[in-house]
């Protein structure tokens, strides 16, 4: 015993214990990129349930769980409806990248989005790519939940550009690449991102029901609207 520590509330013990568990499981270095990525949450691959998701393959994941595609500067594309485990998987690969040393930076396509407008409107655009490009992972979660405008899709083309063959990128989207045009509003820019993030990716398809749906009926929380939700079909 620590002196004082008989005050800590048993929530702040309970984090001290996880952040001292966590730091002699990953080091002090991947404990602190962790915290730079920006994470919305931390979850790792042994928390994900494969069994509910039989539309994964375990061994596809495990392979990209090496990192040999960061290594290469090449990118994966998460696709399924909301709810499958999209953001879940891509921390996870995230966690992975920086417990091998890649410096890796996690933002949601519609801050991300508003940041480059932002930047392009105080005529700093240029300062803000460079700081996006210098991140070896990055990961841009749930493109597609709402449309971008013809400025955004440009400044999002400019982002990948500088990108390309350099950095890598994990993306998650509710949408088929069939529906990108609809998302940037513009067939021809998005087909010229596509042409870039797909050139070295690996897609996973996500299909199936939504695992947090399944999470909350497991714990009895959903009884009554269990048929509205089995009737979501793959």
């Amino acid at each position: 015993g620590s002196p004082g520590q008989q005050n800590w509330t048993p929530r702040e013990f309970l984090e001290r214990v996880v952040a001292e568990e966590l730091s002699e499981k990953w080091g002090k270095r991947t404990e602190m990129g962790v915290r730079m990525a920006r994470f919305p949450f931390v979850k790792t691959l042994e928390g994900f349930d494969f069994e509910s998701q039989p539309s994964l393959d375990p061994k596809r994941i495990r392979e990209l769980a090496t990192c040999r595609w960061v290594a290469n500067g090449d990118n994966v594309v998460f696709l399924g409806p909301p709810g499958v485990g999209k953001t879940h998987l891509s921390v996870a690969l995230g966690v992975e990248a920086i417990r091998k040393g890649y410096r890796t930076l996690f933002v949601g396509a519609q801050s991300l989005m508003a940041g480059l407008g932002k930047a392009h409107q105080e005529g700093r655009l240029e300062e803000k790519l460079k700081a996006l490009s210098q991140v070896k992972l990055l990961i841009i979660d749930e493109i597609g939940y709402i449309p971008i405008d013809r400025l955004g899709a440009n400044l999002f083309f400019q982002l990948i550009s500088r990108r390309y063959e350099r950095g890598s990128m994990i993306l998650t989207s509710n949408q088929t690449y069939g529906n990108w045009g609809d998302i940037f509003g513009d067939p021809v820019i998005a087909s010229a991102i596509l042409d870039r993030v797909l050139h070295h990716a690996t897609t996973v398809n996500i299909k199936g029901e939504s695992y947090r749906l399944k999470e909350k009926k497991k714990a009895g929380l959903l009884s009554r609207t269990r048929e509205e939700s089995t009737t979501e079909v793959a």
